[in-house]
């Protein structure tokens, strides 16, 4: 197998054993569990710590002690194994603190995967700019297909009859409800994808520089400089801003969905049964959104891009506010499309201002410190805190959601940080900037 096609392996399972289960795990927890919004906040939240200083520790070991593709792969096999004490585990401060040992283990493969492909490619003397986007838009993928899957092996209603057949076998054989099988199949996946890893080119590490460094620099922490500059600062505090926005929708876009059949009009409708495959929509979409950004930061700039995600994701929130699976299908379905540029405009963009506006000593941390607000405190601001506002202010007498009004909350909530941001963040256009980071491929 040439290097090409095992990376494109490792970039579709890299996702696929996160989109078996992010996604659904708020119906999980809210519909199977019973938690509340607060205590699915808090477990929803183990991404955003684990991020905060996982991934960094992880670069260290591996620039300094252990080859690349032998650390990856021991990460997802302990990540894996983790999985497979979900499914017995009920009371939620458990279940937070096993998953947040397996984000522990996970999170940092993130940047280790695509470490990992660019120095593989780069020894084996293929085009780094115009190969790994090829490569990394199968991850994608991979988080598509384990959402279909994981939703065929769930509905007793799959128009492929055997997904649901094979799903009820494994939950036989495990001795779990159906609703566990997202997380064995993640495991299992996991575990295979680890064994693999250790298939892929030699990648030593490569940290031979003798110089002294003080603890700052080694951590990465002079990074923290950055917020000494205004721009900068206000630039990372709408980081952290838009980081819970896209916690928001993986806490609750499919389990907004599932909700509906507690309505007797919707009960039985194909969209509540598929509400996972209705979701990856939003993945198809950022598929579609990213080749689209070369041209429009050329045309228009980092700041009014960015702009642009902001307003998408006060569109995402509020056509789920008025969607429904009957005569509102189409704001749900819109909504979806959407969200391709939400996510991927402020993703790229922001890494670009990053890139450009930062100097290159430097430059590596500053894109973890940019990755650390949003994926880090962001995603816990967006979980915890969007936990506590739905069961103060959201919960019906009859204790279902209003989801009308959350989702209306979310928007105008995203709306304010658009406005904020249009009159705070004043960044020039600068094309030559734009042209010097090779976006042309």
């Amino acid at each position: 197998m040439g290097v090409k096609s095992k990376l494109t392996l490792v970039s579709f399972f890299q996702f696929f054993v996160w989109g078996a289960w992010l996604t659904t795990l708020g119906s999980y927890g809210f519909g199977f569990k019973k938690w509340t919004g607060e205590e699915f906040g808090i477990v929803f939240s183990t991404m955003g710590i684990a991020a905060i200083f996982m991934p960094t520790l992880m670069g260290i070991v591996a620039d300094k002690w252990v080859n690349a593709e032998r650390l990856y792969g021991t990460l997802h096999i302990l990540y894996g194994i983790s999985l497979m004490f979900l499914p017995y585990i009920d009371d939620p401060t458990i279940f937070f603190w096993v998953l947040l040992i397996g984000m522990c283990f996970y999170m940092p493969t993130l940047a280790l995967s695509n470490a990992l492909s660019y120095a593989i490619l780069k020894k084996d003397g293929q085009d780094i700019v115009g190969i790994f986007p090829k490569i990394r838009v199968w991850g994608t993928v991979g988080f598509i297909c384990a959402m279909w899957i994981t939703n065929l092996f769930s509905d007793p209603q799959s128009p492929l009859a055997f997904g649901y057949e094979m799903g009820t076998k494994l939950s036989q054989l495990t001795g779990q409800a159906i609703n566990s099988n997202q997380f064995y199949i993640a495991a299992v996946v996991a575990i295979l994808l680890g064994l693999f890893a250790f298939s892929l080119p030699p990648t030593p590490p490569q940290n031979v520089n003798t110089e002294k460094k003080s603890i700052a620099q080694v951590l990465g922490l002079d990074a923290f400089k950055l917020f000494k500059n205004y721009q900068f600062a206000l630039f990372l505090v709408f980081s952290l801003f838009l980081g819970a926005a896209l916690q928001l929708t993986n806490m609750y876009g499919d389990t907004y969905i599932k909700d509906f059949e507690h309505l007797p009009q919707y009960a039985d409708s194909a969209v509540v049964r598929y509400s996972t495959i209705i979701v990856s929509i939003s993945q198809v979409s950022e598929t579609l959104f990213i080749l689209t950004i070369p041209f429009f930061l050329r045309k228009f700039g980092i700041k009014t891009v960015i702009l642009m995600s902001m307003i998408a994701w006060v569109l995402r929130f509020g056509l789920f506010s008025f969607g429904d699976p009957s005569t509102g299908l189409w704001m749900i379905i819109l909504s979806n499309i959407v969200y391709g540029m939400a996510f991927d405009f402020f993703n790229v963009s922001g890494s670009l201002f990053v890139e450009s506006n930062t100097d290159a000593k430097i430059r590596s941390s500053a894109q973890g410190l940019f990755m650390m607000m949003t994926n880090g405190f962001g995603a816990i601001l967006g979980s915890y805190g969007s936990g506590i506002i739905i069961d103060k202010y959201f919960v019906l007498a009859n204790g279902t959601k209003d989801w009308h009004q959350i989702w209306l909350c979310f928007a105008i909530y995203a709306l304010v940080v658009t406005v904020l941001f249009a009159v705070l963040f004043r960044y020039k256009h600068d094309p030559n900037k734009i042209s010097g980071l090779n976006m042309a491929h």
